[in-house]
């Protein structure tokens, strides 16, 4: 058996985890195998909105095993957060959660670095999170990372401490108004929840169930222009977005990928800085902004709109090897006249249809234009009932990128999606 993988083709926000609740029926197992709560993964059912930053988004299927991996970061007190809403809806996350040993944990003194860190870059920041994700993945590099399997060691605050001591003369120089004391004894407190939990050797677990034949599905957080070597440096996150990291963050030989799902939304957009080469700096970003309820999941920062880049696109689906598509968000465009998509960028008089080295230049996008829709879609699901427009829109992307759009969504609803 195969270990399916989806993943996020933009710069994050495309919607996976709804998609992911949706693909749970079909699968055994889910993991999430790279990142950590600088992801927000929403999902709608039962007129309730659900936000899960470091949790795998198939908890709220019964019966389902769910993994984090070695390659994800867990800040104890964001996870506990996490699990103590999940509990109020009747959900113990102890029962089916199991966490791999090998799971690097985000020490307070990381949030603290992070936040200083930021701060000292002054008008070059790159829109952290602060979350402390990036001095997480540096002690990870570094070697000087703390783990799960180190918890419930007779060590456990020897090392905890040693690491404290080492961020404490960095914050000498990167100082923040972050609060480490009072943080501090509740990711205390935290740490005896995880406890609680399984731990696991996740490499043989996961192996031994691929070999037994449960069908798996790893989840990926942020999105490929992300990804810390071919996104758009330095604006990016600090771990491997694309599908080759499910493989380092899981545990598992590249001959064991199966489906990539690639999610996009039907026009892009990005949080914090960065290049944007579709950006809308207009109304028509505005609109989107605003009827696509654009604000980040876990900082509530807007988010920047903008048309659908099929030169990214492109360059995504290249590197992830995506079998199937998923696009979402398609209802947001309901009331345009017109929707554009960039098919090239126009660099110092140069036209070019794939991404270069830097796209922090002054280059133009050069857009084919379609006819929008202009139907209310949000209630269609079955693929006959979509119009003639947004078909010919989605035609175009497949033709493009040689890869099939396999599901719509078409609302934020779980049942809002429609199968092709």
């Amino acid at each position: 058996m195969k270990v399916d993988v989806l993943l996020g083709l933009q710069w994050g926000d495309e919607g996976k985890g709804k998609a992911v609740d949706v693909l749970t029926p079909n699968y055994d197992v889910i993991t999430r195998f790279q990142g950590g709560p600088n992801a927000g993964h929403s999902l709608e059912f039962n007129n309730m909105k659900h936000v899960l930053h470091t949790i795998p988004s198939g908890v709220f299927h019964q019966n389902k095993i769910n993994i984090i991996g070695n390659g994800v970061v867990v800040d104890p007190v964001t996870f506990a957060e996490e699990f103590n809403g999940l509990l109020k809806l009747g959900i113990d996350l102890r029962k089916n959660l199991y966490l791999s040993k090998k799971t690097h944990l985000i020490l307070p003194s990381h949030r603290a670095l992070d936040a200083g860190k930021e701060a000292a870059k002054g008008k070059e920041k790159i829109g952290s999170t602060l979350k402390g994700i990036g001095p997480a993945y540096t002690d990870k590099t570094a070697r000087t990372g703390l783990r799960i399997g180190d918890i419930t060691s007779p060590k456990f605050n020897e090392k905890y401490n040693k690491a404290k001591d080492q961020h404490k003369k960095l914050l000498e120089i990167y100082p923040s108004d972050f609060n480490l004391d009072e943080y501090e004894q509740e990711w205390m407190k935290s740490i005896e929840l995880l406890k609680e939990f399984t731990h696991i050797d996740s490499e043989h677990v996961i192996n031994n169930y691929v070999n037994e034949g449960k069908k798996m599905l790893a989840e990926g957080a942020q999105g490929t222009l992300l990804d810390i070597d071919f996104g758009t440096y330095p604006f990016v996150t600090s771990s491997n977005t694309v599908c080759a990291g499910a493989c380092t963050g899981m545990g598992i030989a590249p001959q064991k990928i199966g489906d990539v799902y690639g999610i996009f939304k039907a026009y892009i957009t990005r949080v914090g800085s960065g290049p944007f080469p579709t950006e809308l700096n207009d109304q028509t970003g505005e609109e989107i902004r605003k009827i696509g309820r654009e604000f980040g999941a876990t900082t509530g920062r807007p988010r920047r709109c903008g048309w659908m880049d099929l030169v990214a696109l492109k360059y995504v689906v290249m590197l992830n090897g995506v079998t199937k598509l998923i696009m979402t968000k398609a209802d947001v465009l309901d009331a345009f006249d017109t929707i554009k998509i960039a098919t090239g960028y126009k660099i110092n008089g140069e036209v070019v249809d794939y991404m270069p080295y830097d796209i922090d230049v002054d280059l133009e996008p050069l857009y084919k234009e379609f006819k929008g829709w202009k139907k209310d879609i949000t209630k269609m699901r079955n693929a006959d009932e979509l119009p003639a427009e947004l078909l010919e829109y989605i035609k175009f992307i497949e033709d493009q990128v040689g890869v099939p759009v396999s599901i719509v969504s078409v609302g934020p609803e779980r049942d809002a999606t429609i199968f092709r």
